[in-house]
């Protein structure tokens, strides 16, 4: 069931203030996050308009996490960071999604939490197509169809 006022269910206007499209996935959509502080940042919203984990089949979170893992290593292979964090918050927002965030070792929050909205680094829309195409093409090599 998709909510009305949900950004992630209705995508279109209200997911592009924060987010850019790159592709469906097995279990979700797939956004590069529009504020790059953390070049490379992402957003996976799961398909269904759940806030939480436990609102998941285990085979839905298990496919779910799969997604998240072929996200990560796409972030890998596109961005070459030290580490990528996670983060599945969505207090205000009811909607399970996880940021998938490259850190960078000599990052200004390297061994530490990084910051939701910094608000520090936007990009341009074709420099936002051309993120997505980068990780479109390392997701189709790893076998998604994208």
């Amino acid at each position: 069931m998709k909510d009305a006022n949900c950004a992630y269910c209705m995508q279109g206007e209200l997911v592009a203030a924060f987010a850019y499209p790159v592709c469906p996935m097995k279990t979700g959509f797939l956004y590069v996050f529009k504020e790059q502080s953390k070049r490379g940042r992402v957003i996976l919203a799961h398909e269904k308009h759940v806030s939480e984990l436990i609102e998941l089949t285990d085979q839905e979170r298990n496919d779910f996490f799969a997604d998240v893992a072929a996200v990560a290593k796409a972030v890998h292979t596109v961005f070459h960071p030290d580490k990528v964090n996670y983060g599945a918050y969505g207090d205000t927002g009811h909607h399970l999604h996880f940021h998938i965030v490259p850190k960078y070792s000599s990052g200004d929050e390297w061994g530490g939490t990084f910051q939701m909205n910094p608000g520090k680094v936007t990009l341009t829309d074709e420099e936002y197509e051309t993120m997505a195409n980068a990780l479109r093409q390392a997701l189709s090599n790893q076998g998604y169809t994208v």
